[in-house]
């Protein structure tokens, strides 16, 4: 099976603990003692702050679908013909290849489903802000 580079590995870490991070933060706390354009300006920084984490995540999201999608299907062996598979299948990718495939695909799976999880709490809060303070915003 092929490992995942510790890199993209600690950058999923990054980037979903920052999703988590910003899904806990209180508006009221992050607002308190400051007013007039101080305010405007923690709002416009926060917002932006959203704007650039669920960025990064459509993009890792993005590329984890097609790492899922790319390549034959490691399940297409079952088309072929019994004797076929007995052998190991039609190619040199014998059945421990295929199921390396899959293992590789459903780890993908896992982590995109983990980005997503977190960007289901991050962005109704976005929306939130947008409708509440849109006026005030310059992004």
């Amino acid at each position: 099976m092929r490992e995942r580079g510790t890199d993209e590995t600690s950058g999923d870490l990054e980037l979903l603990g920052r999703l988590r991070q910003l899904s806990l933060i209180e508006l009221d706390s992050l607002l308190a003692g400051a007013s007039g354009s101080r305010q405007t300006e923690l709002i416009a920084a926060h917002v932006d702050d959203l704007l650039d984490a669920l960025g990064q995540a459509r993009r890792r999201m993005a590329e984890l679908g097609r790492q899922i999608a790319a390549g034959p299907d490691p399940l297409a062996i079952l088309d072929a013909a019994p004797a076929v598979r007995a052998r190991g299948g039609p190619s040199a990718e014998g059945p421990s290849r295929l199921a390396a495939r899959l293992l590789e695909r459903a780890a993908a799976c896992r982590e995109l489903a983990r980005l997503e999880e977190a960007a289901a709490l991050v962005l109704p809060r976005l929306f939130d802000l947008e409708r509440r303070y849109g006026a005030t915003i310059t992004s």
